[in-house]
């Protein structure tokens, strides 16, 4: 079910470049020749264009290093880890919130998403003139690339703000059309756009079930649906977010929340989408993902970054079976037999980034959970309570505690049952890239941090920088976001 991870196919080199250094810097599927289309002219050269796309989440700016920094290091939920002489680069002024507009993580998350738009973008231009593919396939393929892309503009916004729609291909010699994709868009305009992608997505897309068991990667009808409820919540569309978790059928908790991390629980009952890595020649693995987290020090195997904080052990109940899952300790014996000796630096480590097949790889078989049914049900809960329907939503928090090992929540006032599912979100959503932006958008970042020594400046940390180098080339066309 991994194949759609491919590293090396025909037109990866041929199509599809970076955005690394220019933010247009592409080239033109427009001004491929007629005999080079037709070599993709069929159902598995249409497939290969959206396949590229899957496989930009495996390159080490879209999912790795930077990421980790911008999206968990900053939280409350992580500390630096590593050597204290080892920045990471700038790991260090990310932890304590210090970063300017010139940060590497902050560049490399910004281009990597516009990379994968590119490939979008391409796909999307692309697919309908494969007029020897399957009708059906091309449909389907292109209710994928709507998604990526949706998925990708999700990170921006979270990130960023407002920032420029890239929609099409840039035409290189059109300055009003490179002008129209330098120019920032509101926040509001982005999320329109998102919701736009992901409803002509929810159209055509079909439901996991009706992948074949190799393709269960793909993304599915339930996903979309799943990601849209995401964006309203982010929007506080309370009523849209329990519309589109009452539309995900098929789903359900997996019994075990530690497996569900594990090999065996890949792509399982309980995911709606995820990144998957290979750690096996000539597959594909996520790269530096589990390595740069690995257990560092004498009988470690990794750069030891991205550590659990003090302030998120404090916040499991007794008793809480997510708790080990989450975070490996110093002498400590893992699921699979690996002792964790006294010797290593530091005290924890991220569990949900450990590969047991291929612990010290730099490419191991690790996936990311990006959607799953366990936050479906707190959105929903977060939703319903906003609505005053505080008694439905229980139930579902309920449902959550109770796969960890926990009794029901105490809370049952509309205000005690909000901060029990904000907490909840906390340890069952722990290093899967949502605390910090969970702390912005409800309004807890300032006191949070406070209490994790940390200082969250209001007005400015609730976004990251816009690359100096992107506002540099925009020339005026977009602005620095508050504060950098």
């Amino acid at each position: 079910m991994k194949k759609i991870y491919i590293s090396m196919f025909a037109l990866s080199a041929f199509f599809f470049t970076g955005c690394a250094d220019d933010f247009l810097d592409v080239n033109q599927t427009e001004s491929i020749s007629t005999k080079d289309i037709e070599l993709f002219n069929n159902d598995s050269g249409a497939t290969t264009f959206v396949t590229s796309i899957y496989s930009k989440f495996l390159d080490w700016d879209m999912s790795s290093f930077g990421w980790i920094g911008l999206a968990s290091i900053t939280s409350d939920d992580a500390d630096k880890g590593s050597s204290p002489g080892d920045t990471g680069t700038d790991k260090d002024v990310l932890d304590a919130l210090t970063y300017n507009s010139s940060n590497p993580s902050a560049e490399s998350t910004f281009n990597a998403q516009y990379d994968g738009i590119n490939r979008c973008n391409q796909a999307l231009n692309i697919i309908p003139k494969l007029d020897k593919a399957n009708p059906a396939l091309r449909e389907r393929l292109m209710g994928e690339a709507k998604f990526l892309r949706a998925y990708m503009y999700f990170t921006l916004v979270k990130c960023y703000g407002g920032v420029p729609i890239v929609d099409h291909l840039p035409n290189p010699v059109s300055e009003d059309d490179k002008k129209m994709q330098l120019t920032r868009k509101t926040a509001a305009e982005v999320y329109a756009f998102i919701e736009k992608d992901l409803a002509d997505a929810i159209a055509v897309l079909p439901l996991k079930s009706a992948y074949a068991a190799d393709e269960k990667a793909r993304a599915s009808k339930g996903a979309a649906y799943a990601l849209l409820a995401k964006v309203s919540l982010y929007q506080k569309k309370w009523q849209q977010v329990v519309d589109n978790a009452n539309l995900i059928t098929g789903y359900g908790l997996n019994p075990s929340y530690a497996k569900m991390f594990r090999l065996e629980g890949e792509n399982d009952i309980e995911s709606l989408f995820e990144i998957n890595g290979v750690g096996s020649i000539p597959a594909r693995g996520i790269q530096g993902y589990s390595n740069t987290q690995g257990v560092r020090g004498a009988g470690g195997w990794g750069w030891g970054f991205n550590v659990p904080s003090q302030s998120l052990l404090n916040a499991y109940e007794a008793g809480d079976v997510r708790k080990d899952a989450t975070i490996i300790f110093r002498n400590s014996t893992l699921y699979d037999g690996r002792v964790i000796p006294s010797t290593v630096e530091n005290p924890m480590y991220n569990f949900k980034a450990y590969s047991s097949s291929y612990t010290d790889a730099w490419e191991t078989d690790a996936n990311i959970k990006c959607l799953r049914y366990g936050e479906v049900l707190l959105m929903k809960a977060e939703a319903l309570n906003e609505l005053g329907q505080t008694s439905n939503a229980i139930p579902l928090l309920n449902e959550i505690r109770h796969r960890a090992g926990l009794g029901d929540t105490p809370a049952t006032s509309q205000a005690a049952v909000r901060t029990a599912i904000w907490k909840e979100r906390r340890v069952e959503l722990a290093f899967e890239f949502d605390r910090f932006f969970d702390l912005v958008r409800t309004g807890q970042a300032k006191a949070a941090f406070a209490a994790d020594g940390k200082v969250f400046t209001e007005n400015k940390n609730e976004l990251f920088p816009i690359p100096a180098a992107f506002i540099l080339q925009a020339n005026g066309l977009s602005a620095q976001n508050p504060g950098y």
